[in-house]
């Protein structure tokens, strides 16, 4: 078998280390002597911008070995289609995962843009389709639709992106209506982008069942993440293939790698070590899984290697993977036992953690990587 590995691409900017902080480069972060970027240079500012520190991601993830990198997208971040087009140069194979809610795009939009980034790029485009959240960043955008409803909405929504992408095309539904909706002839026969979904919902896994290529899941306890694997199979005609999002601290020693996580624990407050609840399912599950831990951070590992306390060191997915070199290699390996197809990793800083990763893990992996 072959594994995909994507690196995620750290558009809201970067702490030099997990164990600090300060965004102190790409991003929108202040100003600050020494920053990587934005920095400045005889008191005013260098020039360097996000899209600089993310072109530098890219290249080094490139050269790593990594086929592509997941572009998030968030209130405080770059727009991941425009970011996407502007990095495609910098890059001569790497695929660009765009992240994007189909609430926030019409298809007939959505199509035009990914053909024409597909007809730029050589057909490098993927993309990771979210429709959970809620809260506040779900109101930023202006969408007050409910949690299940906003799955029913994607669901139409790649009906109709699908039905232009081979148009013309017909549809009357409950969200979108279009009459004779075709690309350009120019862009038509582009290669559809494959579809990464993510959500940990029922109403999730349903629409997964019918759209997704890969089933995307934050890491968890390996016996959950194959029960919700066995889950999204009893829904799909075609079960789909299976990628995991996880963060990774490797060091040559466990020590090592261990001693990264106290440092960072030990400057946290205890309010810090109580992150804020969040309507997503997926986060909702991973709290369940640390639920009556201690105060020790070591009382977060769930398994070996297994730590599930990286949200407190900074914002996202609650699991990853923390050991050395071989250990963190070994846990990839028995993810892709479980039936893992892709994987995209993350660390912090992702510059030289995706350089640390490919140089000592990659190498170690006993799945074939594509």
């Amino acid at each position: 078998m072959s594994v995909d590995i994507y690196w995620r691409i750290a558009m809201e900017g970067d702490a030099p280390a997990l164990r600090l902080g300060d965004i102190t480069r790409g991003g929108f972060g202040p100003y600050l002597p020494g920053a990587l970027g934005p920095g400045l240079r005889g008191g005013a500012p260098d020039g360097y911008g996000p899209v600089d520190y993310m072109g530098e991601v890219a290249r080094a993830t490139e050269r790593s070995g990594f086929v592509g990198g997941l572009m998030p997208s968030f209130p405080e971040t770059d727009d991941p289609w425009a970011a996407a087009a502007a990095l495609a140069g910098e890059t001569t194979a790497y695929r660009f995962m765009i992240a994007f809610q189909p609430g926030f795009l019409h298809p007939v939009q959505a199509a035009r843009m990914s053909a024409s980034l597909q007809a730029a790029t050589g057909g490098r485009v993927v993309y990771n389709i979210i429709s959970g959240g809620g809260g506040p960043q779900q109101l930023w955008w202006g969408d007050k639709v409910a949690h299940d409803d906003r799955y029913a909405r994607t669901s139409e929504f790649l009906d109709v992106l699908k039905g232009v992408w081979d148009g013309p095309f017909d549809h009357e539904g409950r969200f979108y209506r279009v009459e004779g909706a075709a690309l350009p002839p120019e862009l038509r026969g582009q290669p559809f982008p494959e579809i990464f979904f993510s959500g940990s919902s029922p109403a999730a896994i349903a629409a997964a069942g019918r759209h997704a290529d890969y089933y995307l899941s934050w890491l968890e306890p390996f016996d959950a993440l194959a029960a919700k694997f066995a889950l999204v199979r009893e829904h799909s005609d075609t079960p789909p293939k299976f990628a995991v999002r996880v963060d990774v601290l490797a060091r040559e020693t466990e020590e090592e790698a261990w001693e990264e996580v106290r440092a960072g624990w030990a400057r946290l407050g205890d309010a810090q070590r109580t992150p804020d609840a969040s309507e997503s399912v997926g986060w909702q599950r991973g709290r369940a899984f640390t639920a009556g831990a201690g105060d020790d951070f070591r009382d977060l590992e769930v398994q070996p290697n297994v730590w599930g306390g990286f949200n407190r060191l900074r914002p996202g997915p609650l699991f990853g993977l923390v050991g050395d070199y071989h250990q963190v290699a070994a846990r990839l390996d028995e993810l892709i036992d479980l039936g893992v197809d892709a994987f995209i990793l993350a660390g912090v800083p992702h510059l030289e953690e995706a350089q640390r990763v490919g140089r000592h893990v990659l190498p170690l992996l006993k799945g074939k990587i594509a």
